[in-house]
């Protein structure tokens, strides 16, 4: 058989997962987290890649005061660098991950709430609840350092730009830090399916809570449940055991902003 003298052509670079930009860097995606960021002076940027039709919706969000130079490429690009199943609406952002502050410093970036998740470790669901915790003016969110997900590109698209509002603390000891939030003034509240009284029931009124979510199936760990000043839970149908976890903290930041 007669061998071709073209040369075959090079396979194809399959994408990279959650592809990081060099030291320390890393791509977000999405029009809403992408323009969050650039909004958000304490994020350090690097490089900026759009779509016509993106650096058009973009300069129309940020009245086109650009903190870094759009490069414009074709959405094919990419693939190239970005997960398979990125949504990423024609706009990606390489930058740097956001500095970790201490508790003290995030407990007084406001004088909402404070959410604690214990192991909570899925990335969407951590950034559904940063939504939620923008939505209803918490104040910070905490998570253990070695029982969390890294700063991402799909924990800042479901985040949709609340990653760039909520403070997030990374502590290494988590019983530490509820003891910190009890000694700042807050009430340490855990969600438990099995609590005696439901969040409505607990006469709350008047004080600040920092609000402890476990993980789904296994719920909060025994150190944290003995950590809390308070177990409660929320009013759903018998039918269901519980709530996702992103939507317990939804409802419950409801609650809490009621009284």
């Amino acid at each position: 058989m007669r061998r071709s003298s073209q040369t075959p052509p090079a396979p194809r670079r399959p994408p990279q997962p959650e592809a990081r930009g060099g030291a320390g860097g890393l791509w977000l995606h999405g029009l809403h987290a992408v323009a969050a960021a650039l909004a958000n002076p304490a994020r350090r940027l690097k490089r900026l890649l759009v779509t016509e039709d993106a650096e058009a919706a973009l300069a129309a969000r940020l009245d086109g005061r650009w903190r870094v130079a759009p490069e414009r490429v074709e959405r094919g690009r990419f693939a190239t660098f970005l997960p398979e199943d990125a949504v990423h609406q024609g706009a990606a952002l390489l930058v740097e991950p956001l500095p970790n502050l201490t508790l003290d410093r995030a407990v007084e970036h406001g004088t909402g709430p404070v959410l604690v998740l214990d192991q909570v470790t899925d990335p969407r669901n951590i950034g559904a609840i940063l939504r939620s915790a923008a939505a209803f003016g918490a104040s910070a969110l905490v998570m253990q350092d070695r029982h969390a997900p890294p700063e991402t590109g799909a924990l800042a698209r479901a985040a949709s730009g609340a990653l760039e509002i909520v403070p997030v603390v990374r502590v290494v000891n988590l019983a530490r830090a509820l003891d910190e939030l009890k000694k700042a003034g807050l009430w340490v509240v855990g969600l438990a399916g099995e609590a005696p009284v439901t969040l409505a029931q607990s006469g709350l009124g008047g004080r600040r809570v920092a609000l402890v979510l476990g993980a789904e199936g296994d719920g909060m760990r025994r150190l944290t449940r003995e950590g809390c000043d308070e177990l409660c839970r929320l009013p759903i149908a018998p039918e269901m055991e519980s709530l996702n976890v992103s939507a317990a903290a939804a409802v419950a930041l409801y609650e809490l902003g009621r009284k």
